[in-house]
């Protein structure tokens, strides 16, 4: 069970490590080229991350620069960013777009404390659904023989501490966000 327990382990760092990158997506009154790495851009006949066609850099406090590699996707770009729910409205200059940052007022904050709570959410089912597959893994073996009744509720309970401690650590990642957004 040790490997099982290290490969859940690891899903379950997995499904933090993603919802920090989703945090790091959303602004807190300063640019960062971390801002647009949620956003996903139609390009090549398929659905790509942002990065893949792009360079993103920062020349000011309030203002995103993004090179577009190839002139025929900056339409395409212009549009993951315009419609990526995070309030940018990019401005296309040949192949270039530059993304002025809006002020963040209190309206805006709570729409960013909203789309953090959905990220959080997020990562709260991909930490149950690696909990249900580390559960569904000890009664497969507890019915093939390979476990005990008592090894399969013990392994269950170290399954169900590992998910607590991930939506624990979940929780105060998120209210960490959600202080850092409101007090900018």
């Amino acid at each position: 069970m040790s490997g099982e327990y290290d490969d859940l382990k690891r899903r379950m760092d997995g499904a933090i490590a993603a919802f920090k990158h989703d945090l790091a997506s959303l602004r807190t009154g300063r640019a960062s080229s971390n801002l647009l790495d949620a956003i996903q851009v139609q390009a090549y006949g398929t659905t790509m991350p942002i990065n893949h066609v792009e360079i993103v850099g920062v020349r000011s406090r309030g203002i995103i620069w993004v090179w577009v590699w190839y002139k025929s996707l900056v339409g395409g770009v212009h549009r993951a960013i315009r419609e990526s729910n995070l309030g940018f409205n990019p401005i296309v200059d040949g192949t270039n777009l530059r993304i002025p940052l809006p002020e963040l007022n209190e309206q805006r904050r709570k729409e960013l404390v909203k789309i953090s709570h959905g990220y959080a959410e997020n990562a709260r089912v991909a930490a149950r659904h690696v909990r249900r597959d580390g559960m569904d893994f000890l009664k497969k073996a507890e019915k093939d023989g390979d476990i005990s009744e008592d090894d399969q509720r013990k392994r269950s309970d170290q399954v169900q501490k590992l998910t607590d401690e991930t939506i624990s650590t979940i929780d105060h990642l998120l209210s960490d966000k959600e202080a850092e957004i409101m007090q900018v």
